[in-house]
């Protein structure tokens, strides 16, 4: 076996920031030696990842949705939940994957990680085994120089960690609605629209047009809320019995809290005509209750739409589309987004209680530096 590139174990070991599966505000470093490459892996060092409440999502819902099979922990109990970001290559058993050569995905918070890679056109997949049963899109890995997303500089590439991934899920979200005609209604409710994936969903819907976008949140986000522009009214959660109930809508719940999508479904009732969930930004709200007024909730799942979408404008037409409205998401996010950087996964641990419990201002976006 031919390894190239610098024998960073040597140096450094390798550190985890790993989460209590059943009890997510328990968090642990877990520092190990890095072992020796095996053929077809490549070592990547993580240079930085974001930390939002999707993050968050992806542990609270990494049973069901199989998220903490991505990097598992090899520790029952203990789980590492992945994390949009960028790493480079710093040793390789790939030619085709040379040291130095940097990639935008899905990865541990951890220093290093080690993947099974196989090239393909833009960058290489993760054939790992445990990560075979996932939709191509949660096992790519995107090179910079085939990245028709990417935007130089270290602020747009943070913002891109931030956003890229929530805005493209609201732009299919919303292309669902559309593809649906809005199921026939010409009104949404998005509910935690503070959340950058509403924000994203919002902004599609309103340049769409013919949709009145009904933002929902807390009293503290109100303003901030209102000052986006991409909502053609804004109320609190407080409110919703206030909402016109003789008008047709659907709903989009970024929230995953129970009792408020309940009270929206009871205010509405059949004139209710889809309700779409698709995060948990309120992760220690109690789950939905059985047996709701109006349509049942339904899950929305990305990658079905992404397929439906490759399908139809082909996958140079798709990624045309998409990477034109992330440009303009990302430009925009320079009016109402703060990249806050943090140093080391110690401090990670702490800004992940912050992220965990709610408690972070809706303009602010966190950046974790992990060495």
């Amino acid at each position: 076996m031919c390894v190239t590139g610098l024998r960073a174990r040597h140096a450094m070991n390798n550190l985890h920031l790993e989460i209590d599966r059943q009890h997510q505000g328990n968090t642990r470093l877990v520092e190990e030696p890095l072992p020796d490459l095996a053929v077809g892996q490549v070592r990547l060092q993580v240079e930085r990842f974001a930390l939002t409440a999707n993050t968050v999502t992806y542990a609270t819902t990494g049973d069901l949705l199989g998220y903490w099979d991505f990097y598992p922990s090899g520790t029952p109990g203990w789980g590492r939940v992945p994390a949009m970001g960028w790493a480079k290559v710093v040793e390789s058993t790939r030619p085709e994957i040379p040291v130095g050569a940097r990639y935008y995905g899905w990865y541990p918070m951890s220093r290093f990680v080690d993947i099974a890679a196989v090239p393909t056109l833009d960058g290489f997949r993760d054939d790992g085994p445990h990560r075979a049963a996932h939709a191509p899109v949660y096992r790519a890995f995107v090179a910079t120089t085939n990245d028709p997303f990417y935007q130089s500089g270290t602020d747009a590439e943070d913002r891109h960690a931030l956003l890229r991934g929530l805005f493209i899920t609201g732009f299919l979200a919303e292309d669902f609605f559309a593809d649906n005609d809005y199921f026939g209604a010409r009104r949404v409710l998005v509910l935690s629209a503070s959340s950058k994936t509403a924000i994203g969903f919002a902004q599609c819907a309103t340049s769409r047009g013919g949709i009145e976008v009904i933002g929902v949140t807390s009293p503290g986000n109100l303003e901030f809320v209102r000052k986006l522009g991409c909502y053609h009214q804004t109320v609190t959660y407080d409110e919703i019995e206030r909402l016109a109930d003789d008008t047709d809508a659907v709903c989009i719940d970024m929230s995953g809290n129970g009792p408020v999508l309940g009270r929206v479904h009871e205010r509405l009732g059949n004139r209710l005509k889809h309700s779409m969930a698709i995060g948990r930004s309120h992760h220690d709200a109690p789950p939905r209750a059985e047996g709701l007024a109006g349509p049942r909730p339904a899950f929305f799942f990305a990658p079905t739409q992404v397929k439906k979408r490759v399908q139809d404008w082909g996958p140079q037409g798709y990624q045309q589309r998409i990477a034109s409205a992330v440009k303009q998401f990302v430009d925009a996010s320079q009016g109402w987004l703060e990249v806050v950087h943090v140093a080391g996964l110690q401090e990670a641990a702490s800004t992940w209680q912050t992220v965990r419990g709610g408690k972070v201002a809706p303009e602010l976006g966190y950046i974790i530096t992990p060495q």
